[in-house]
């Protein structure tokens, strides 16, 4: 396939973030900001937790959560250091309603969430092997 062929069946379908549970938040957020040069889209709180969206560079981003309380990383969902994918959408429900035609376990219903100053829509689901996708879509 060559690069920059567009999806022809989800619309403005890409890779939004990589989100990943820190062992410690600090040192994780000036790893990527300071070694990578990764720069801060926005910093929230989600769950009593701290966390932060960096670009990348290229308009994908890695987003890094403090740890869950009590936990080590680990083979779950809960503890695990990479515990989701998102893939962004301009058109979310569609992309939600293909995977829910598709049989797979919709485990977030389609939401509005404010991520700080970044207002954006998501849901989630189990795909085919159990690994958790999140479609995103960035409200304007």
């Amino acid at each position: 396939m060559p690069i920059g062929t567009r999806n022809q069946k989800i619309a403005g379908l890409g890779t939004h973030h990589i989100a990943i549970q820190t062992v410690d938040y600090e040192a994780s957020v000036q790893f990527y900001t300071e070694v990578m040069g990764m720069t801060e889209v926005v910093g929230f709180e989600t769950g009593g937790r701290r966390a932060v969206i960096l670009d990348i560079g290229d308009g994908s981003h890695i987003e890094l959560f403090e740890p869950i309380p009590g936990t080590q990383p680990s083979d779950d969902a809960a503890g695990n250091i990479v515990f989701h994918f998102a893939l962004q959408t301009s058109d979310i429900e569609s992309a939600l309603e293909r995977v829910r035609e598709a049989g797979m376990e919709i485990t977030v219903e389609l939401r509005a969430a404010e991520l700080g100053a970044l207002s954006v829509s998501l849901a989630f689901f189990k795909g085919p092997g159990g690994e958790v996708v999140e479609f995103f879509q960035v409200n304007n």
